[in-house]
């Protein structure tokens, strides 16, 4: 592999790292970035690699919040290792409507919608609703203000919602963390849902992947593959402490701002030609 091109993967493992945390959408920016500067990888490859390097972001998550995932902790008390359960019971509820669907309509998605005009407007309507949402949520209270407090039909609503990230651009901790503020969940526990719901979703997708592709890796596609996941692990720890540092004091809306305005950007290198539609 060149200097050239372990560059560009070192690249896409940062975009990776900071874009799967935060609600702009990680798969959105991973196909734009390869629309301007494309990565020499075969089809199959890229799309595959498209959803495993989230490994290394889904492994920023085990890392910072074993603790509380972990149901057998010898520190914990019985009644911790229970909530700890409850907790993930709550997550593969919630992971079941994205999972049946991805499995559907799999092919189909990787066929029909990786466009970089369907990433502006998922870029822009999600953008608009995070804005939406919070200026009705200025001055309220929420009504969940803790992880116990989110119940299971509360955890299969944040599930559905969730669907909607399939559709490249739309950001998958955006759609659950927008669902779960939605369904009355404080910003600092939609996001760390939403972080705990990306480990069965991210694994098994990145499962079906590799199944799908095969073992069979010449040299360079395997450190392609280790390089970006090692890279978005390092990112991903970083960003998400910065998240949720972030939200003690703020909104989402800069966010929102930030995803229409790049989608506005997107639309027009399209117009212009400058990338693919």
């Amino acid at each position: 592999m060149s200097l050239w091109e372990f560059l560009k993967v070192v690249c896409l493992g940062i975009v990776e790292g900071i874009t799967e945390w935060l609600p702009i959408s990680s798969t959105g920016h991973l196909i734009l970035f390869d629309e301007l500067l494309r990565l020499d990888v075969s089809d199959e490859f890229w799309n595959m690699f498209l959803v495993v390097i989230q490994l290394g972001a889904i492994l920023a998550v085990v890392y910072l919040y074993f603790d509380k995932l972990n149901i057998f902790s010898a520190r914990k008390s019985f009644s911790e290792k229970r909530a700890a359960l409850s907790l993930w019971g709550k997550v593969i509820v919630a992971c079941l409507p994205a999972a049946v669907l991805g499995l559907l309509f799999d092919d189909w998605m990787d066929e029909h919608l990786r466009g970089s005009a369907i990433v502006a407007w998922a870029l822009i309507v999600y953008g608009v609703l995070f804005i939406v949402l919070e200026q009705r949520n200025a001055g309220r209270s929420f009504r969940i203000d803790s992880l116990d407090g989110i119940s299971y039909p509360t955890a299969l609503g944040i599930g559905c919602f969730q669907v909607l990230s399939l559709v490249p651009g739309t950001s998958r901790s955006g759609s659950t963390i927008l669902g779960a503020m939605l369904l009355g969940v404080n910003r600092r526990d939609s996001a760390e849902f939403s972080f705990f719901l990306a480990i069965p979703v991210m694994f098994g997708a990145s499962f079906l992947k590799l199944v799908k592709f095969g073992l069979a890796f010449t040299y360079q596609e395997a450190l392609i593959l280790l390089t970006g996941m090692l890279v978005s692990f390092v990112v991903s720890v970083l960003a998400i402490k910065f998240l949720m540092a972030y939200i003690k004091g703020h909104d989402f809306q800069a966010f929102g701002w930030y995803r229409i305005v790049l989608g506005i950007v997107v639309l027009a290198a399209g117009a212009m030609g400058i990338i693919g539609a």
